[in-house]
C-alpha cells in the first residue's frame, strides 16, 4: 500500500503543468542554472495551445525553451511519441538541443533511471521508452507527434527554398491531430509566416472554429511581459512617442505603465527601425516596419506611416503614363501613374506571365487614359530572332510608341527608387501587388558567408521592382512640373527620354 506522500508524489508526477514548472532545470540569461517556471507568455501558450499553433512575438519570452521543455516532457511520460525541433542552421538546431539535453541531464536521479537515455549525441535523444527527440534543419523522413519550427520567418525571408522544403516535407510528417508549434519574430510581409499569420490572425478575428490541421494564431507583444521595465524619473516622453503611446493605449483598451514606457524608449534608441519588428505592440505592427536586406522596406513603411498608400483618383486634365518591365519567357509588370506637380500618383499595377507583347499593348490600349509616355528597358529596341522585330516596333505597329529608359547601373536605379518613393502616393486596391512587390524586393543571401549580397534576389518581387525603376529614371527627365501641352502632342515623336 502507497503511503501519502508516494500517493502525492504519483499525483503530482500525473500533472504535466506541475512537471513543466518544477522538474526542469535550465540557464537564465545570465548564466545561472535555475528550476524553470513559466512565464506568463509560456503559462499563456499552455493553456491555448491547439494541435497547430502559429506564435508571433517579442523578443526574449522564453517561447522556444518552452517548447523544447513540452516536447522532453512528452516524451519522457509517453512511450513511442516522436518530437522533431528544426531551426534555420544546423548550429542553432544544436544549440536549441543543448537546452533539451541539460534539463534531461539535470533530471532527478529517480526519473533518470526509469528513462534511460539509449541514444544521447548533439542532435537526438533516445529514451528507454521508445521515445525520440531531435533536432536539424528538416524533418521530411520522420514520422512525428510533435514538430517545433524555430524562427520560421527568418528562414522564409533568407531561405525560402528550405522554407517551401519545411512546408512541403516536414510539415506532411505530421498527421491530422499531432501537434505543431511554428514561432518567429516578423520578418517582413512576404513568404509563409507572414502570409499563414494573415489567415490565421483572420480566423481568429471572425471567431473561426477550427478543426485539428488549422493553425491557431497567438501573440505575445512586449508590453505583456512586466520585466520590460526600468524607472521612468529620468526619462522624459517625447511629444511623438506620448502620441504612439496614447493610439496604442486606445487600441488595447488598457494603460501601460509608465517604467514599461520608458523601457520601450530606451530600447528603440539602439533598435531603430528593428523595434517594431523585434518587439512588436500589436500583430499589424510586427509586419508593419521594413526588414533586414530590403531595398524600400524604410520608404514604404513612410508611405504607410503618412497616409501616402489610400484611394488615389486619376486626374482627367494630367496625361498618364506607364513604366514597363519586359520579361521575354518571364512575367511582365505595368505600372500606371501620373505626375502631378511634385507628387507622383499610382493609379494601377498590373502584372502577368505567358501573354505575348500584344496582350498588353491591347490592355493599353483598352483604357481611356490619356497617354503620356510608355518608358521601357533598353533592350526592347533588341531585335527578336522570332519575328526579326524588336519590342519598339511590335508596339510601335499596334499605335503605341514606347520611350526608352536611360541605360544606367543596377544599384544607380535602386537609388533613383529610394529618391523617389518620398513622392508617391500609391491607390491601395489597384496597386496592391505592386506595392507588395516594392516593400518585398530585397537582397540575395549569401549563405556562405552569412550576409546579404550586392545583388537582388529574383523572386515574385523583382518584376513590379524593376517596372519602378523605369519609372523613376524615366520621370526623373519628365521635370518636377510634368509635361507641358506642347510636349505632351509631341511625345509620340520621341523615342528617347530627353
Amino acid at each position: 500500500m502507497m503511503s501519502i506522500n508516494e500517493q502525492l508524489a504519483e499525483q503530482l508526477l500525473n500533472d504535466p503543468f506541475w512537471r513543466l514548472n518544477h522538474l526542469y532545470w535550465i540557464i537564465d540569461k545570465a548564466g545561472n542554472k535555475e528550476l524553470f517556471k513559466l512565464n506568463w507568455a509560456q503559462e499563456k501558450l499552455y493553456h491555448d495551445m491547439w494541435y497547430c499553433n502559429l506564435i508571433l512575438k517579442a523578443r526574449q519570452l522564453g517561447i522556444s525553451t518552452f517548447v523544447c521543455l513540452l516536447f522532453l516532457d512528452r516524451c519522457l511520460f509517453n512511450s513511442n511519441q516522436h518530437a522533431g525541433i528544426i531551426a534555420h542552421t544546423r548550429e542553432d538546431a544544436e544549440m536549441l538541443f543543448r537546452r533539451v539535453k541539460f534539463a534531461y541531464d539535470s533530471l532527478p536521479a529517480e526519473i533518470k533511471a526509469l528513462r534511460i537515455a539509449n541514444t544521447d549525441n548533439a542532435r537526438e535523444l533516445q529514451l528507454s521508452n521508445g521515445s525520440t527527440l531531435r533536432v536539424g534543419t528538416s524533418m521530411r523522413s520522420s514520422t512525428l507527434q510533435y514538430l517545433h519550427i524555430s524562427e520560421f520567418g527568418k528562414i522564409c525571408a533568407k531561405f525560402p527554398d528550405k522554407a517551401r522544403e519545411i512546408i512541403t516535407g516536414s510539415l506532411n510528417a505530421l498527421a491530422s491531430g499531432q501537434y505543431v508549434f511554428i514561432e518567429s519574430t516578423a520578418e517582413g510581409r512576404e513568404g509563409y509566416f507572414y502570409e499563414m499569420c494573415r489567415e490565421a490572425q483572420a480566423a481568429k478575428d471572425a471567431g473561426k472554429e477550427l478543426s485539428n490541421m488549422d493553425f491557431r494564431f497567438h501573440f505575445f507583444p512586449w508590453h505583456g511581459h512586466k520585466a520590460y521595465k526600468i524607472s521612468s524619473d529620468a526619462i522624459d516622453l517625447p511629444i511623438h512617442m506620448q502620441g504612439y503611446f496614447s493610439q496604442l493605449e486606445s487600441v488595447l483598451g488598457y494603460t501601460i505603465e509608465s517604467d514599461q514606457k520608458a523601457w520601450y524608449i530606451k530600447r528603440a534608441e539602439t533598435q531603430g527601425d528593428d523595434m517594431k519588428r523585434e518587439f512588436p505592440s500589436t500583430p499589424e505592427e510586427a509586419f508593419e516596419t521594413s526588414n533586414e536586406g530590403l531595398y524600400y522596406g524604410r520608404q514604404i513603411v513612410e508611405a504607410r506611416q503618412n497616409g501616402r498608400i489610400r484611394r488615389v483618383y486619376y486626374d482627367a486634365n494630367t496625361p498618364v503614363h506607364t513604366a514597363w518591365d519586359l520579361g521575354y519567357n518571364d512575367s511582365t509588370a505595368i505600372w500606371w501613374y501620373q505626375v502631378c506637380g511634385q507628387e507622383i500618383h499610382l493609379l494601377e499595377y498590373y502584372e502577368n506571365s505567358g501573354q505575348p507583347l500584344t496582350h498588353y499593348l491591347q490592355l493599353i490600349k483598352s483604357k481611356s487614359y490619356p497617354y503620356g509616355k510608355h518608358i521601357v528597358p533598353h533592350d526592347a529596341a533588341v531585335h527578336e530572332y522570332s519575328t526579326g522585330l524588336s519590342r519598339i516596333e511590335v508596339a510601335r505597329n499596334h499605335g503605341i510608341i514606347f520611350t526608352i529608359a536611360p541605360d544606367i547601373a543596377l544599384i544607380d536605379g535602386i537609388d533613383a527608387v529610394r529618391n523617389t518613393l518620398n513622392r508617391c502616393w500609391f491607390d491601395e486596391i489597384k496597386c496592391a501587388s505592386g506595392i507588395k512587390a516594392l516593400e518585398s524586393y530585397k537582397k540575395e543571401w549569401n549563405d556562405r558567408h552569412g550576409c546579404w549580397s550586392s545583388r537582388p534576389l529574383h523572386n515574385f518581387a523583382s518584376h513590379g521592382a524593376d517596372a519602378f525603376r523605369m519609372l523613376a529614371v524615366g520621370t526623373g527627365r519628365l521635370g518636377n512640373k510634368g509635361l507641358s501641352a506642347e510636349e505632351w502632342r509631341n511625345l509620340r515623336e520621341q523615342y528617347i527620354v530627353s
